[in-house]
């Protein structure tokens, strides 16, 4: 059997999986990233997308307007408002193989300042920059630093490929570059 860290540097580094790739754990001073026993903690980029202060209404999935969010770009962190979200994107690029899905998970750092960071399953044959919800389900401000660990992401690897990939379906979240929108 080959060991998990072993196969995702391999992934990696032969197929382009995760790019820009960090073959280590780095935590000197940063909330960690890099490869991990099990999986890959990425990052936050440095551009977040923050529910604007003054919206009014109701937030609709079918008819999302992109006017009610403000765009910030900061090198360093970004303060949620108290019970607020920000949509931000993972600073890694990732391809997925036809025969892996993953599972991904906000960082417990985070999780445990009230900060709740929302991501759905990398299909097989996803590729792009993965799009973030980040939640302050706290009453005070919160921190997000830019360029610094976010997630956890968890390679589940089949002995078949799938029947059907994203790629195949033409899924409407095909390699996105920045921070992607609600579609339908």
């Amino acid at each position: 059997m080959v060991k998990p860290d072993t196969w995702i540097k391999r992934m990696a580094v032969e197929r382009k999986m995760i790019e820009p790739f960090v073959e280590r754990q780095v935590s000197n001073g940063v909330i960690s990233y890099g490869l991990s026993s099990y999986g890959y903690d990425f990052r936050v980029g440095n551009e977040f997308k923050i529910l604007a202060r003054d919206t009014a209404g109701v937030i609709d999935p079918k008819n999302f307007a992109p006017k009610i969010l403000e765009d910030i770009k900061t090198e360093t962190f970004a303060v949620i408002p108290p019970n607020c979200i920000v949509i931000a994107r993972s600073v890694e690029y990732f391809r997925i193989p036809r025969n892996v899905i993953t599972i991904a998970f906000g960082k417990s750092t985070y999780a445990r300042c009230g900060i709740l960071v929302n991501i759905t399953p990398f299909e097989p044959e996803w590729e792009g920059h993965v799009t973030l919800s980040i939640v302050n389900t706290t009453s005070a401000p919160a921190r997000i630093y830019a360029n610094e660990g976010i997630a956890q992401v968890l390679f589940l690897e089949s002995d078949e490929v799938c029947a059907v990939s994203y790629a195949d379906k033409k899924g409407k979240y095909q390699a996105q570059g920045g921070i992607t929108l609600p579609k339908v």
